[in-house]
């Protein structure tokens, strides 16, 4: 499969050239030339497969013979070892855990499945791959943990001062190795946009061998796909065929993985974007105009992005017919209040403990359910990430009922070691030249 870049549709590069060069020098987005639909057969009886099984489908269909069956096999059986349950709360209303990997979040898809694409293509004797990475929340630390130890590669960590929960920041700062982290006075979109600068910087490109492990990244983007699709295979195993998934939504990558996954052919009625405060694609969806926003720091952290990257992407999947965007993505915001009024409602309602992000995608998907008054569509919100890092968020009376899962525990006996930095690019460029 050859790739392109959003800015420019008539590029051509291979799957590990797009991965190894993660962001173009246009600062486009990699995208696939073609996107292609998977068989009747396979969509009709997803219920019949495994997720191991359905994720070695999906990849292989997208990558052609870019991996060989057999090593693309042994990628997706050591990256995605862990289960995504889809657990029922109402007749209608679903909610898809994605935080049973080792970091707690949905982003161990994405970021084990490319540390492993990277090991695979890295050949001894290459250069070293110096891995940039800004992160919200959950990124980084499904990041550290997916290249911790992988030979030949180091990761840096850019996140926001201040602006990660306790647990958060334990995952990003305190794995050593070949893992370091960098506390960035400012917010999430300023350490997007040292990591983006970053990639067009020619001095650092000719020392570094560079690439980012963001959303940015083609490889991150092709194994959240695989949920959508094990979602539905759950859902069907229990007579349900109609589906809306409702998504929290960020930097965007998450919901444009699954727009991918409908483009393929996976039968979605619809896709709900769920938005904090940093409400720019909901507003761009009711006003057709696009305004990057300065993010602003909500209690669900992992999502205040004011200028999600991913959303090119999204708009190219709709290229040939615009007008389709807003039928079949509608959007939702919700401020603190809203969150935090969400998280008791689940609470009282289903005794059901989740993360203010998840929260989120549960009020746009009751929303969107009240407002459209669907018959015989179930629901299905993203749970992305668990609970026990958000303690702050939640009233003592649903705080005492969050289960501590062992790593958290093992996490808080170890030392944190983080560099401190301003949000100057010049700044971050000479730290890079001088920690060689």
């Amino acid at each position: 499969m050859k790739f392109y870049s959003t800015n420019n549709t008539e590029s051509r590069v291979s799957f590990k050239d797009a991965v190894f060069n993660s962001m173009p020098q246009d600062k486009g987005l990699y995208m696939p030339v073609s996107i292609p639909r998977l068989d009747d057969k396979f969509i009709n009886n997803l219920d019949s497969y495994s997720l191991p099984e359905i994720a070695f489908h999906v990849a292989q269909n997208l990558l052609g013979d870019d991996i060989p069956a057999d090593g693309l096999q042994a990628i997706i059986h050591d990256a995605i070892n862990f289960y995504a349950p889809i657990v029922q709360l109402e007749e209608d209303v679903f909610v898809l855990e994605l935080f049973h990997g080792p970091s707690l979040a949905f982003k161990d898809f994405g970021a084990r499945f490319m540390s492993r694409i990277m090991s695979y293509f890295l050949q001894e004797g290459e250069k070293q791959l110096d891995v940039l990475v800004a992160t919200s929340g959950d990124t980084g630390g499904a990041v550290a943990l997916g290249f911790l130890g992988v030979p030949n590669t180091r990761v840096t960590i850019l996140f926001p001062k201040g602006k990660v929960s306790d647990i958060q920041e334990l995952q990003l700062t305190t794995n050593g190795q070949n893992i370091r982290a960098l506390e960035i006075d400012g917010t999430f979109d300023d350490c997007q946009a040292l990591v983006k600068r970053a990639f067009t910087d020619a001095e650092l490109n000719a020392k570094y061998r560079l690439t980012s492990a963001n959303s940015i990244n083609i490889a991150r983007l092709i194994p959240q796909t695989f949920y959508y699709f094990n979602a539905y295979a759950q859902a069907l195993k229990l007579g349900k065929d109609k589906i809306v998934f409702s998504v929290p939504s960020g930097n965007f990558g998450n919901i444009g993985a699954g727009i991918m996954a409908w483009k393929m052919g996976l039968p979605v009625q619809h896709f709900i974007a769920a938005t904090n405060a940093n409400d720019t694609v909901p507003q761009f969806l009711k006003t057709g105009i696009y305004e990057a926003k300065p993010s602003v720091a909500t209690l669900s952290n992992a999502m205040d992005v004011g200028n999600p990257s991913n959303w090119m992407r999204i708009a190219d999947m709709f290229k040939e017919n615009p007008s389709l965007l807003n039928h079949e993505i509608s959007g939702y915001s919700f401020n603190d209040e809203e969150t935090s009024a969400a998280i008791k409602a689940i609470y009282d309602r289903y005794k059901y403990v989740a993360c203010p992000h998840t929260a989120i995608a549960w009020q746009a998907l009751k929303d969107y359910q009240q407002d459209q008054h669907l018959a015989n569509t179930a629901g299905i919100f993203l749970s992305t990430a668990h609970p026990c890092k958000f303690p702050d968020v939640f009233p003592a009376e649903i705080a005492e009922h969050i289960e501590i899962p062992a790593q958290v525990a093992d996490l808080q006996q170890k030392e944190k070691q983080v560099t401190a930095l301003s949000k100057d690019f010049e700044a971050f460029k000479d730290y890079l030249l001088r920690n060689a």
